[in-house]
């Protein structure tokens, strides 16, 4: 029910005209990278053709402003697994609003959430904890309102799947059970 391919045509035919931009399965780490003399669109490449890190690659996107995304990776420096205490705080802090993201992604495509510290090999995180943050600033977005590319592909997945579920949702986005 939940195939890569689906995700990549949706954000295709939602995205690629309007922002020049174009989601791609990729063979390893996620990246962004932005148009260049090589390539006429940007691209959104997410790992190993997992639903889940296109979801989160989008939800990335969609809070990136435009000069961010003339960056590769939006400019930012990626402090990789491994990292002690202050770094995963702030690796954490930075996580919150993607990841409340993708949480409405994955609850509009009727698909299992789990929050991510992506510190396997580092301090040990507080998941919990972290997870209680992301399901604040969803219940945070969700009453001021998604960034505009959100929204768009919120209801563009909310679409999708709930013409392929036949399962009756308790409501649009229902946190129950994302967390």
């Amino acid at each position: 029910m939940h195939h890569y391919q689906d995700l990549i045509q949706l954000f295709n035919q939602t995205f690629s005209q309007s922002d020049n931009t174009r989601l791609v399965k990729g063979e390893d780490e996620p990246v962004y990278l932005p148009a260049s003399d090589a390539r006429d669109y940007h691209q959104i490449v997410f790992a190993h053709g997992y639903f889940a890190s296109a979801l989160h690659e989008i939800a990335h996107w969609c809070i990136a402003g435009r000069a961010r995304r003339q960056l590769e990776d939006y400019g930012y420096w990626y402090c990789p697994d491994g990292r002690n205490a202050i770094q995963q705080a702030d690796f954490e802090k930075v996580e919150v609003k993607p990841q409340a993201i993708e949480c409405a992604f994955s609850l509009a495509a009727r698909f299992p959430f789990q929050v991510s510290t992506d510190n396997l090999n580092g301090v040990e995180a507080d998941r919990e904890g972290f997870a209680k943050q992301v399901e604040e600033q969803l219940t945070i977005l969700r009453q001021q309102g998604f960034p505009p590319r959100a929204a768009r592909f919120l209801d563009v997945l909310d679409a999708f799947y709930s013409s392929q579920s036949a399962e009756k949702s308790t409501g649009r986005y229902s946190l129950e059970g994302a967390f």
